[in-house]
């Protein structure tokens, strides 16, 4: 496994992790892997998906990070880690989940709406938190925490798409994190959909920090 610091490296290059919260282990498959032809680098399987661990095993031969997602408590954490998850994400704030990171070097990411949330969630070493539903927030709330919490780095997931993501991370955003509109396009007309909506993402990334 990457040492910590390379895993938090490689999700801030990322700048998009596609969150896979799939009906089915062959559904959330097939939009990772079709996530990661459009170029995605960075992959959270949620454990809403029947067989989570099943699909983060899978994916460990892709070239991209793959991390699990929706971890409720320590011992979900722990079979997500046993089964190759690289980082670890939850809707909350974990004690327990964070000292099961802790104990193995590996990046949690808790879920925090609020500055005393934040600021828990960093005593007990999260590098990163993960603003959750950000559809609450807009881009300017990373300025207004970074203000007393220069330090914290933040990740907005829930409400994400092409139309903000951009307004996210030009506003400090660590990463950002897209869910639905993958789930959406597969959906609809299958994984070829799904890369083609990561190339238009990639597209205007690449254009924005190209420029």
């Amino acid at each position: 496994m990457l040492p910590k610091l390379n895993i938090l490296q490689k999700l801030s290059e990322a700048k998009i992790v596609a969150v896979i919260r799939g009906a089915s282990a062959e559904e959330a498959s097939a939009i990772s892997k079709a996530s990661i032809q459009g170029g995605f680098q960075a992959i959270e399987v949620t454990y809403t998906t029947p067989g989570a661990g099943k699909v983060i095993e899978e994916l460990a031969d892709e070239k991209a990070l793959v991390g699990a997602g929706t971890v409720l408590d320590a011992e979900t954490a722990r079979h997500a880690l046993l089964h190759g998850a690289t980082f670890i994400v939850s809707p909350h704030f974990s004690k327990d989940i964070s000292e099961v990171c802790n104990r193995y070097a590996v990046p949690y990411l808790p879920g925090c709406l609020t500055i005393r949330e934040m600021v828990e969630a960093l005593e007990h070493g999260s590098d990163v938190v993960k603003l959750f539903p950000a559809n609450n927030f807009e881009p300017s709330f990373i300025k207004a925490v970074n203000g007393p919490l220069p330090h914290a780095r933040i990740m907005p997931t829930g409400g994400i798409n092409e139309n903000n993501f951009l307004d996210w991370l030009n506003a400090g955003a660590f990463a950002v994190g897209i869910g639905s509109d993958l789930t959406n396009a597969y959906r609809t007309n299958g994984e070829v959909a799904v890369i083609k909506q990561c190339e238009q993402y990639m597209k205007m990334l690449n254009r924005e920090w190209d420029a």
